[in-house]
């Protein structure tokens, strides 16, 4: 099985979806991640050349950590819209994968990036199948399910999960995978937290500092989605999982009944 996350930035999916890529690698699938920009504005003292380039190759780097692939576009960082030119780009890339399972942002999102992003996959859907859109990438013959990955907005709609899996046994991963973006996490993040003096100059303390960080973001979807586990997997399990990915099925591609979730979302 095949699965594409689409986001806009180099590391919008390490915390979303990672440990799901993770165990379709580990099962014999595949896993690609496309950052729709190449994130050249998300810094305090990089130029946006110097930080494209370095951003790319944080991204490289944290893909190698599951034997992934990341596909990084290159669009203006903070510049993104759901033009049409990017939303065939898109239609070519999805078409060439051919995912089984599309996952993309909500368009509820704080960031204007993270809201075109989310758009252009919903306007790339139904396009996937038609013919003289991108005549050059043929057609999917068979829509993918597409899923919107947790986001924590509320207002004018919350997410609503369909499935909720555990991924504890890929804690590890998806915190090394984040910790690759290290011009993000360990230096923009901060500073435009307003937390840049919190963050450790040893490497080793760093790392823990930032490990701890993981805990507590990767913990919010387990929490928040209890049910969703203990319906998956019984109240013994689901009440001891400590980290969890929820997804929302799109209407806008195929419509899987529950066989077809677990298998999507294997456990």
């Amino acid at each position: 099985m095949k699965v594409m996350f689409i986001g806009a930035h180099p590391d919008d999916g390490e915390s979303r979806m990672a440990g799901l890529a993770a165990r379709y690698i580990e099962r014999g699938g595949e896993a690609v991640l496309v950052s729709v920009s190449n994130g050249n504005a998300g810094h305090h003292q990089l130029q946006p050349d110097e930080l494209a380039r370095r951003r790319k190759e944080e991204a490289r780097r944290a893909a190698e950590v599951i034997g992934g692939e990341y596909i990084v576009l290159d669009h203006d960082d903070a510049r993104l819209t759901p033009s049409v030119e990017v939303r065939e780009e898109l239609i070519g890339l999805i078409r060439e994968f051919r995912p089984d399972l599309l996952l993309g942002l909500r368009p509820v999102d704080y960031h204007a990036d993270h809201r075109a992003a989310g758009t252009l996959v919903m306007d790339a859907s139904y396009l996937l199948t038609v013919p003289l859109v991108r005549p050059d990438v043929p057609i999917m013959e068979r829509m993918p399910v597409i899923c919107y990955v947790y986001d924590r907005f509320q207002k004018p709609l919350p997410f609503q999960p369909d499935v909720a899996v555990a991924v504890d046994e890929y804690f590890e991963q998806k915190a090394r995978m984040l910790a690759c973006h290290e011009s993000q996490v360990y230096e923009w993040i901060p500073f435009n937290g307003g937390m840049l003096d919190q963050v450790p100059e040893d490497e080793d303390k760093r790392w823990e500092w930032f490990r701890e960080r993981c805990r507590q973001r990767f913990s919010r979807a387990a929490d928040l989605f209890r049910d969703k586990l203990l319906e998956r997997y019984g109240p013994e399990r689901g009440r001891e999982v400590q980290y969890a990915e929820a997804f929302e099925v799109c209407e806008y591609g195929r419509q899987p009944g529950p066989p077809e979730l677990e298998e999507l979302f294997p456990a």
